[in-house]
């Protein structure tokens, strides 16, 4: 299961995350069509919302624990992040990430292959794993009284995980069909993965998460083996557990299961800086589709640190406000301006901006044209929303909606100890405090028009572009369509 590294948009947020977060994201819209005919404020609807409550804590071994109580009801959410994923590979090892995060179910010197889930499920709990460019997660819901009995089965799989050639041999099948049915099968999936190989010249994103097919081919036992022992280590990961529970008795069981598993250094990480841009690249991707499809990848800056006023920070921020003044609600600029009227450029339009993440960010935009209009008219249409902000800029009523938005979202947020949890370790990976959510809300609330306006003008030239076109082509004759994988964990 993959999950992003960027905040992005209520709709746009959805397409790209889960099918959980897309249930959020439409609950949040009509929460924010609620606040809305409440008349509830950006600011008025902040100040009630209280800090929430979340300790932190080093165990001896330099793992991290943090913990946010939450009763009201009596379940708890256990999670384990590991701060590695498909960014952290080698050239010829690609997929080996999300390879072990399968292996992480297959046993240790106490359980069978597949006794993990069972006994997680015999406790009335739910769980599974993720693995994206930045991280590797593992988690359970369970009733909060059973916290101790995941806490023993987690930290005795991330300290002794084993298993034999031929439990690896079968599960690197299931992570090949996986990539058959999910990204081989997927016309827009496969030109994502050859627009990244595109954008990216030396950062490790330029690799697909689920590893290109002739190194998952080539892939042996002792690759998966090695990247354990290498990235698996105690002050390399974060326990974050959420619900009903008493942030003292969490560190006692933390010290007790994981405290005391055995310190290692974490391996350096050489730097991996992309070169500069030197003009405009294109792609043109054929594929089975009904359907062409544009998208537009600008290289933007991160967010590297929400304290102080560095100037690519700021401009992060502003760059994520620009995302939702375009895409961001109903009728927001590029639904209004591409999708309707009489004659419509495009059948769909979004964007949306990577706000942060270990490697360098994006800027999405992408359409898919109406009958009769071309891409080139749909990536001008696109280009002309953006120089529109930057010769005219947004307004304030604009302004506004997209901040209430943000506010709104941390009111939602709060209904959820799993999202709660989810929140807290994408935090830590990325290096930012446990209050990292309201200071985020605080410095996007913070964003100017004219802000918005300069990143607008700044960000979106042609030596920051690469241009991807999926152009289709006939279906494959006599393919049978593939089935859901049996027993999937994703």
């Amino acid at each position: 299961m993959k999950h992003p590294t960027s905040l992005r948009w209520t709709w746009r947020f959805a397409r790209h995350t889960p099918h959980f977060f897309t249930r959020t994201a439409r609950r949040l819209l009509c929460v924010l069509g609620f606040l809305g005919l409440l008349g509830v404020t950006a600011s008025s609807l902040q100040a009630q919302v209280p800090p929430p409550a979340v300790a932190q804590f080093t165990l001896a071994n330099g793992m991290t624990l943090i913990v946010k109580p939450d009763h009201r009801a009596p379940t708890a959410v256990h999670m384990l992040w590991v701060r590695v994923g498909a960014m952290d590979e080698v050239d010829g090892t690609s997929g080996v990430a999300h390879v072990l995060e399968h292996m992480m179910f297959k046993g240790t010197p106490n359980l069978k292959p597949g006794e993990f889930s069972r006994r997680v499920a015999a406790l009335g709990g739910q769980e599974n794993a993720f693995t994206s460019k930045d991280f590797t997660g593992y988690y359970q819901q369970i009733p909060a009284h059973r916290l101790a009995d995941v806490m023993k089965l987690e930290a005795d799989r991330f300290a002794h995980n084993q298993w034999s050639d031929e439990e690896f041999a079968k599960e690197l099948e299931v992570v090949k069909e996986e990539r058959r049915l999910r990204t081989e099968d997927n016309p827009r999936a496969l030109m994502y993965e050859a627009l990244s190989a595109s954008v990216f010249v030396a950062s490790p994103y330029r690799r697909p998460v689920v590893g290109w097919m002739a190194d998952l081919q080539a892939m042996t036992p002792d690759d998966a083996r090695a990247f354990y022992q290498r990235w698996y280590v105690p002050a390399n990961a974060v326990v974050v557990v959420a619900g009903d529970v008493d942030p003292a008795q969490v560190r006692a069981l933390a010290d007790t299961y994981y405290g005391s598993l055995p310190a290692r250094a974490v391996p350096a990480r050489k730097p991996q800086t992309e070169p500069v841009q030197a003009g405009i690249k294109r792609l043109a991707f054929k594929a089975p589709a009904e359907q062409t499809y544009v998208s537009l990848a600008f290289k933007v800056p991160g967010l590297k640190s929400l304290s102080g006023n560095q100037a690519e920070d700021t401009d992060a921020l502003a760059l994520t406000v620009l995302a939702a003044v375009l895409d961001g609600y109903s009728g927001a600029r590029l639904e209004r301006a591409l999708t309707q009227g009489e004659q419509p450029v495009a059948d769909s339009a979004g964007a949306y901006n990577g706000l942060w993440g270990r490697g360098p960010q994006l800027f999405m935009l992408d359409a898919v044209p109406a009958k009769g209009k071309t891409a080139e008219q749909v990536e001008q249409a696109l280009r002309e929303q953006i120089q529109r902000v930057a010769t005219q800029g947004v307004t304030e009523a604009e302004l506004n909606r997209v901040k209430t938005q943000w506010v709104a979202s941390q009111v939602y947020k709060l209904d959820s100890v799993f999202n709660q949890a989810r929140e807290l370790g994408s935090q830590w990976i990325q290096g930012l405090p446990v209050d990292a959510s309201a200071q985020l809300v605080a410095r996007l609330r913070a964003v100017t028009a004219a802000q918005v306006q300069a990143v607008a003008a700044k960000y979106f030239g042609d030596d920051q572009l690469t241009v991807a076109v999926l152009q289709p082509q006939p279906p494959q004759k006599n393919r049978t369509p593939r089935q859901p994988l049996a027993g999937a964990r994703h």
